[in-house]
């Protein structure tokens, strides 16, 4: 039994909710988003409330449950607040900058980082450091932060690179001189 599955979504105001089949649209002020609902899946609408429930107890059916119900779930944050993302860049050199719809940063290579901005989301330098990305669609905002991420991890001795806002970086120490006998 999914403890995720069998919560009820209140649909919140300014949120409207078209369900055709198995496709699922998700319209609020800040945009509009869709879901193919799996067949083993029944969703239910009432009295702005959403209800989840499986068709068949199959293993299958059990897995996708939840995992239907929290991608509805998101759909509706996304549509109603947005979702954001802080990336911190630390490092002596290291820069960012943005130019027209691309994402340059200077990370120590020998050449500029160029990254194209995808579609529905924002992207703004706050402090010379701190990246900040947002969106109505968690997935989009999530995977293009961990793309940027991904181009320089922090690296455990000095901590230098790009860092999740909040994220604490474990640091080792370096090489100590030994006495040579």
């Amino acid at each position: 039994m999914s403890k995720i599955g069998k919560k009820i979504i209140a649909i919140p105001q300014g949120i409207e909710i078209k369900l055709d089949g198995e496709k699922l649209e998700v319209k609020g002020p800040k945009g509009t988003l869709n879901l193919e609902i799996s067949r083993q899946i029944k969703v239910e609408i009432s009295d702005g409330e959403m209800k989840f429930s499986r068709i068949r107890n199959t293993k299958e059916a059990n897995a996708i449950w939840g995992l239907t119900r929290a991608l509805v779930n998101n759909m509706i944050v996304g549509a109603k607040d947005g979702f954001e993302k802080k990336l911190e860049l630390q490092g002596v050199g290291f820069r960012m900058s943005l130019q027209g719809k691309k994402l340059v940063m200077a990370l120590g290579f020998s050449h500029p980082v160029e990254e194209e901005i995808p579609e529905g989301l924002t992207v703004k330098i706050e402090d010379n450091n701190v990246l900040s990305i947002s969106g109505f669609d968690k997935q989009k905002v999530g995977q293009f932060a961990a793309n940027i991420r991904a181009l320089k991890k922090v690296e455990p001795y000095k901590g230098k690179g790009f860092r999740y806002q909040g994220e604490k970086v474990r640091r080792k120490v370096g090489k100590k001189a030994g006495a040579v006998k």
